[in-house]
This record gives C-alpha cells, structure tokens and sequence, in this order.
C-alpha cells in the first residue's frame, strides 16, 4: 500500500512565502525554498543564481537593512505549477531613505517547495525623467 503525500498548491506556497516576508520569519521563508532553488533575471542575467544559501544571505540583508520591510501581491494567476504574480515591496532602510520596488515573479512549485523564479521586480524610479526620455535611452543608448 503506497501513501501519497499531500502538498500545498502552489499558490498557497506563494502565499506562505509573502506571510513569512510580511512576518520577517527567516525560517519560514526558507522553509518555502528547494534546496536546490534557481533564481533567473533575465534583465540582468549575472546575477542569477541557485542555490537556497544566497537565498537565505539575500533575505538576511533585507531583513536587517529594511527593519520595517512589508510587501503586498497585487496580482497571481495560477497555472499548473507556475504562479505569475505582480508583487510590491515597501519599507525605510536603516539610514531612513525609502525601499520600494514593484514588478513580477514567475514562480514554479512543486511538492510544496518553490523550485525556481523568474524575477522581474526593479527598484521604483521616481523622477528619471517622461516617456520620451525613457525610449530616446532605450533606443540611442546612453543616460535616460
């Protein structure tokens, strides 16, 4: 007679996650991770990685850095194990400027655990400028 284990969905894994984030529970936010996680940036490709010991050094530095830390999902949609979420990040860092970052993490889950992320949040830019500025960057290279 085999037993199946039962898991959360994955949803309920993001869920977790961002309960932990919101609760600056170390523990339990790597208790969210594979061991052997792999993060991809596809906007800035160098700093991916794998591996939950950069998780764990990453959360630890925001953690302390931004003592009052708190991020909101603004949007998740379920699909299989993928979850596609829309997050915000908030918080003031120890030196009393502001943290807010915004975008989209593309989580895959299985067996409870996050195994990988696509991670899209950026740091909010205020003040760099309109649209046009932006494209003009985008398009001729150089400061937008």
């Amino acid at each position: 007679m085999s037993v199946e284990r039962s898991f959360p969905g994955p949803l309920e894994v993001v869920t977790a996650l961002l309960d932990a984030t919101n609760l600056h529970d170390l523990e339990a936010l790597m208790a969210c991770f594979a061991p052997d996680y792999r993060l991809e940036m596809p906007a800035h490709p160098d700093r991916s990685f794998r591996g939950v010991e950069q998780v764990r050094r990453n959360w630890s530095m925001f953690f302390t850095s931004i003592p009052d830390l708190s991020a909101r999902i603004l949007a998740a949609f379920e699909s299989g194990p993928e979850v596609w979420s829309e997050w915000e990040m908030t918080g003031t860092r120890n030196d009393g400027s502001r943290h807010e970052m915004r975008g989209v993490m593309i989580f895959t889950v299985s067996e409870g655990l996050i195994r990988a992320c696509r991670f899209y949040l950026e740091p909010v830019e205020r003040g760099t400028g309109d649209i046009d500025r932006a494209v003009r960057s985008a398009s001729l290279g150089g400061p937008s």
